[in-house]
């Protein structure tokens, strides 16, 4: 894992966990600052945004391929140095690293440009070192430059909260007027409402959250109307993006769905301990009359490069709360907690 001679800090994942049983499952460690390949660049890293999905790694659901392993997908930076056959930046620059860390190239779906149903598909920070640290190697292809127009901290969550958002809004097939809905309001699901807004701006947008802190920040950001998940939105709607953890979820997503309408379901993984919540499954109340549901597998370059050009050009804003590196436990437990208010974002260095 570790092959370098010069230490960094990091926060180092070293087994599987239960956060009900350990408040603390990232230890901050001195380890090697990780060594290039030839196409690799190595980047000294100023933030790195915190995912659910680290919740995932940490407690088993999408478990990590080796351990010790550093966590952390959505990471800003600048490029300290080069792999001798690495030309696309130059030190100095500023890049970023998301979800995709590689994939084959030479499958049906890399050649397709779906790289991301790869079956070769690495992910950062879970087959391969991320962001909770001072340092990281990726491959030249798969890093990213930053719009100057973006901080850091502003920028990290745009690599995989706003990417994926922008992949889950095409899938949906939203058109302009249409009515969406948002299950779940965290870090993808507020960058999708701003994005939405802004390409559908004759689209209304409904909210179901758990947490009263969630629906009041939707209402602030223009939903059209908040409510709990289990309430039923005053209007059936013609596309839902779910982005929570919880099998519950899908069911009401179905639920307030207008026929022939379309649920994505934007999560990595869906929790086990309300999967008895998919018994209440009514064939005539929930799936009849054409309606569909399409999953999110993972992201491609693309997605994270067209994003980044369009939250540009609007400009797209996240809303973030910043953490020391040496925090994250804490901010990934009030992530948990669903604590949440935008995206959570370490600041590092």
């Amino acid at each position: 894992m570790y092959k370098g001679d010069e230490c960094m800090k990091a926060m180092v994942l070293r087994k599987i966990c239960n956060f009900d049983e350990t408040m603390e499952p990232l230890e901050l460690a001195d380890v090697p600052v990780p060594s290039l390949t030839e196409k690799d660049i190595l980047i000294k890293i100023t933030a790195c945004g915190i995912c659910h999905t680290e919740l995932d790694e940490i407690e088993g659901r999408t478990p990590p391929t080796k351990f010790p392993v550093i966590p952390g997908h959505q990471i800003v930076g600048t490029v300290e140095k080069t792999g001798a056959r690495a030309g696309r930046f130059k030190p100095g620059e500023r890049v970023g690293v998301a979800w995709i860390a590689s994939s084959c190239g030479r499958c049906r779906f890399c050649i397709q440009g779906e790289e991301n149903l790869c079956e070769d598909f690495k992910a950062t920070g879970r087959d391969t070192d991320g962001g909770y640290a001072e340092y990281a190697a990726v491959a030249e292809d798969y890093a990213y430059s930053i719009p100057d127009i973006f901080p850091d901290t502003e920028a990290a969550p745009l690599l995989c909260a706003g990417a994926i958002g922008y992949r889950s809004l095409r899938l949906t097939g939203l058109r302009d007027g249409e009515k969406l809905g948002l299950m779940g309001f965290g870090s993808s699901a507020h960058i999708v409402m701003k994005l939405a807004k802004h390409m559908y701006p004759h689209s209304s947008i409904f909210v179901f959250s758990r947490t009263k802190r969630e629906r009041d920040f939707a209402q602030m950001l223009g939903a059209a109307w908040s409510g709990d998940i289990g309430e039923d939105a005053p209007e059936r709607l013609h596309k839902i993006i779910d982005t929570t953890p919880v099998w519950l979820a899908v069911l009401e997503s179905m639920k307030n769905l207008e026929k022939g309408g379309r649920l994505v379901i934007n999560a990595i993984r869906k929790e086990g301990k309300d999967k008895q919540a998919l018994l209440e499954l009514d064939y005539t109340r929930h799936i009849w009359l054409e309606k569909e549901m399409k999953s999110v597998a993972n992201i491609t370059r693309r997605d994270v490069g067209e994003f980044l050009d369009m939250a540009a050009k609007i400009p797209l804003r996240a809303e973030i709360e910043e953490f020391r590196l040496e925090d994250a436990n804490k901010a990934l437990r009030e992530l948990r907690e669903r604590k949440i208010r935008g995206a959570k974002v370490l600041r590092i260095g």
